[in-house]
């Protein structure tokens, strides 16, 4: 991917979580040092379900069981997460593809009920019963697994999130601080209680962020600074590799929950951390 269409991707992927929509100030950065590899394209054999609102994978290797776990992954295109679903090879993957920005990604489930159709169809359509629920969203796809936890039922019965440079919030003056900026808590109130959950090993909580700034709402970096400071939680400072290549700078382990900070404040850096979902599905 060029750096151009990148910047352009980026631009399509970012908006305000839940607010109107806005767009970024797209970064001017870009580095030619480190390689940024990307997941071929490829078709897992397995079963395809169309449902109301995305599409259903099972993987072969799971396709003779009747009880799985589930992924469902908002963003980021479709043949990704069921590549990465298969390489994972422990649950089915319910992938979503919804438009640009967090509010198109939020409206569907401010109905708390059409998440839980959503899952009864996908069990009715494959004849299965799903064991443990895990979200994740990339970018934009994280305002679906804010509005999906908001409903009591759906939190409870959500084991496990991933959210993968994707948390966002807005300036309540409209623009970022000189220094240490204040941000909008509300669209954060529910990972924080999630990640509470996870501390105490109720939950499992994986968030991933680069450092690109957009600008005209805050940050993953910001965003991720208030997460922690509500959980009286410090970041560690680590040099080592990530996932495809990627940079890490900071690491965050408490019981279940646990925040990974990249290097990176260009477009293709934002992408770098879509195409690791396989490795955070394994690893992480």
């Amino acid at each position: 991917m060029s750096y151009h269409s990148c910047v352009r991707y980026l631009l399509v992927l970012f908006a305000v979580p839940l607010l109107a929509q806005q767009s970024q100030n797209p970064s001017p950065m870009v580095e030619h040092t480190r390689a940024h590899p990307r997941t071929v394209q490829s078709a897992p054999p397995g079963r395809h379900l169309k449902l109301e609102l995305g599409t259903l994978f099972i993987p072969a290797r799971l396709e003779h069981r009747r009880e799985l776990p589930l992924l469902v992954h908002f963003h980021g295109g479709t043949w990704l997460p069921e590549v990465a679903a298969a390489r994972y090879g422990k649950a089915a993957v319910i992938t979503a593809q919804l438009g640009s920005g967090s509010a198109t990604y939020a409206r569907p489930f401010q109905d708390p009920g059409r998440f839980t159709a959503l899952v009864q169809q996908a069990e009715s359509a494959a004849n299965v019963r799903f064991s443990t629920i895990t979200l994740s969203g990339w970018s934009a796809g994280c305002g679906a697994v804010r509005a999906i936890l908001l409903g009591s039922e759906n939190y409870a019965r959500v084991q496990r999130i991933i959210l993968i440079d994707g948390i966002h919030a807005s300036y309540p003056t409209g623009k970022p601080g000189p220094q240490e900026s204040t941000i909008d808590p509300a669209p954060l109130e529910v990972f924080v209680r999630f990640a509470r959950d996870a501390m105490a090993g109720r939950k499992r909580m994986l968030v991933t962020h680069s450092e690109i700034f957009p600008g005209t709402f805050a940050s993953t970096t910001e965003t991720t600074d208030y997460l922690l400071a509500q959980l009286g939680l410090r970041r560690k400072a680590v040099v080592r590799w990530g996932p495809m290549g990627t940079q890490q700078l900071s690491d965050v382990r408490k019981g279940r929950f646990r925040l990974v900070g990249f290097a990176g404040n260009s477009a293709p850096d934002h992408v770098d951390q879509l195409h690791s979902l396989a490795e955070y599905l394994r690893h992480w």
